[in-house]
C-alpha cells in the first residue's frame, strides 16, 4: 500500500465531503427562518438538530468499523446516497408544511424522524473518508493530510451560504433541493474516480477489538471534540435567531445574513487549514489549545455583539479556532491507534461533533429564550473549561515525567 495519498484521490474525497458540507451549511442557514415560517418554536427547531445529531453520533462508529471490514469506498457511497435521499425527504416535509398540508406537532415529529433517519445513513461518509486518507498517508504527514480533508468542510461552509443566499430568492426550500442533487453528483464521482482501498485481508481474519469512547489512547481527543462542538453548536444553532432579532429581518433576509456570517467563519477556517496547518510543524495538542483560545475569544465577542460587524468578527475567531482544532484532533486520534483501527478511530471522532450537537443546540435554544447573550457566553464557558482541563492534564503529565 502506498503511503502517499495522490492528489486526484484527495480531490475526490474533498469534493465528496464538500458536497455534504455545503448541504449542512445550507440547513444551518435556512432552518431557523424556515422553522419560524411553519410556526415551530426555537426549542423545536434546535431540537431537530440536536436529536438528529444524536443519531449521527450513534451511527458514526458503526460505519467506521464497517469500513474496516468491507473497505472505504462502498461506505462513502452509501453515506452520500443516504444524504441525497434524506435531504429530499426532509425538504419535502417542509414543503408540505408551507403548503398547509401538515402543521403543529405532526409537522415537528415527521421532520424530526426524517432528519434522524437521514443522519443514520449520511454519517457513513465522514469516517470512511478519513480512514481512506489515513490508509494512504504516513504518520509524519497525517496532520497535514487531515487538514487538507478539513478544507472540504470549510469550502462547503463558504460555498453553502453563498448558494443559500442566491437560491433563497427562489424560496427557502430551493437551497435544500440543490444540496440533495449535489450529493448525488458526489456519489457518482466517488464511484467512477476513487480506487478501492487495497485489501488487508480484512475478510480472512477476525477484526481488531472494538474501540470505545473511554479508550485511554483516545479519551483526551474525544472529550475535547465533544466540548468543542457543544459550545460551537450552541452558537451556530442560535445565530439565525440572533441575526433576525438583532437586525429585525424577515425570513429570506435572515437566511442571507446568517449565511454571510457562517461564510466568514468558514473562510477563516479554510485559511488556517491551508496556511498554519500546512506550514507549522506543531504537535496536535498545541494546535488544539491555540484553537480553543481563539474560539473563547470569538464566543466572548458574540456575547456582547449588537451589530453585524461584531457578529462577523466573533464568527471569524470561531472559524479560525475550528480550523486549528479539528484536523489536530483527527490526526492525533489516528496516530494513537494501529493501522487496523483507523476506521474505528475515525468513526469515534466523527461521532464527537454530533454528540456535541445534542446538548449544544438544546442548551443554546433554552438560554436564548431567557436572554440572547447567554448562548454565546455558555459556549465561552465550555471552551474555557476545556482549555483548563487540557492545561491541568499537561501539567500532571510533566509532573509524572
Amino acid at each position: 500500500m502506498s503511503d502517499t495519498l495522490q492528489w486526484r484521490h484527495t480531490a475526490v474525497l474533498i469534493t465528496a465531503l464538500m458536497a455534504t458540507g455545503i448541504g449542512q451549511s445550507l440547513v444551518f442557514a435556512i432552518l431557523a427562518p424556515l422553522g419560524r415560517e411553519v410556526a415551530l418554536s426555537e426549542l423545536q427547531i434546535t431540537s431537530i438538530i440536536s436529536l438528529s445529531a444524536l443519531a449521527f453520533g450513534l451511527a458514526s462508529p458503526f460505519w467506521g468499523r464497517v469500513s474496516d471490514r468491507v473497505g472505504r469506498k462502498p461506505i462513502i457511497i452509501v453515506g452520500l446516497i443516504g444524504y441525497t435521499i434524506g435531504t429530499l425527504i426532509f425538504t419535502s416535509v417542509f414543503y408540505a408544511g408551507l403548503a398547509g398540508m401538515i402543521g403543529g406537532l405532526s409537522l415537528y415529529v415527521v421532520a424530526l424522524v426524517a432528519r434522524c433517519a437521514q443522519s443514520l445513513v449520511m454519517s457513513a461518509a465522514g469516517p470512511a473518508s478519513t480512514a481512506y486518507a489515513a490508509d494512504h498517508t504516513s504518520p509524519a504527514g497525517r496532520t497535514r493530510a487531515m487538514a487538507k480533508l478539513g478544507t472540504a468542510n470549510s469550502l462547503g461552509m463558504i460555498l453553502g451560504p453563498a448558494v443559500s443566499g442566491a437560491l433563497a430568492a427562489f424560496g427557502l426550500l430551493a437551497p435544500l433541493y440543490f444540496a440533495g442533487a449535489l450529493s448525488a453528483c458526489a456519489a457518482l464521482l466517488v464511484w467512477r474516480m476513487l480506487p478501492i482501498t487495497p485489501p488487508r485481508d480484512r475478510r480472512k481474519r477476525e477484526g481488531p477489538a472494538r474501540l470505545r469512547f473511554s479508550d485511554p489512547r483516545l479519551r483526551a481527543y474525544v472529550l475535547t471534540a465533544i466540548a468543542l462542538f457543544t459550545g460551537f453548536s450552541a452558537i451556530q444553532q442560535t445565530l439565525g435567531f440572533l441575526v433576525q432579532d438583532t437586525l429585525e429581518l424577515d425570513g429570506i433576509a435572515t437566511a442571507q445574513m446568517t449565511g454571510a456570517a457562517l461564510m466568514v467563519s468558514a473562510i477563516f477556517t479554510f485559511t488556517v487549514q491551508v496556511t498554519a496547518m500546512q506550514w507549522l510543524k506543531l504537535q496536535p495538542g498545541t494546535f488544539i489549545r491555540l484553537g480553543l483560545l481563539a474560539m473563547l475569544v470569538g464566543a466572548a465577542i458574540l456575547g456582547g455583539g449588537s451589530a453585524f460587524l461584531l457578529l462577523a468578527a466573533g464568527m471569524a475567531f470561531l472559524g479560525a479556532g475550528l480550523g486549528l482544532t479539528m484536523p489536530a484532533i483527527i490526526a492525533g486520534a489516528s496516530l494513537a491507534v494501529s493501522a487496523d483501527e483507523q476506521g474505528g478511530a475515525a468513526g469515534l471522532i466523527a461521532a464527537c461533533p454530533a454528540i456535541g450537537f445534542v446538548a449544544g443546540p438544546l442548551c443554546g435554544g433554552l438560554l436564548y429564550q431567557v436572554e440572547p447573550a447567554l448562548a454565546p457566553l455558555f459556549a465561552a464557558l465550555i471552551f474555557f473549561l476545556a482549555l483548563l482541563v487540557l492545561a491541568l492534564g499537561q501539567r500532571s503529565a510533566r509532573s509524572v515525567d
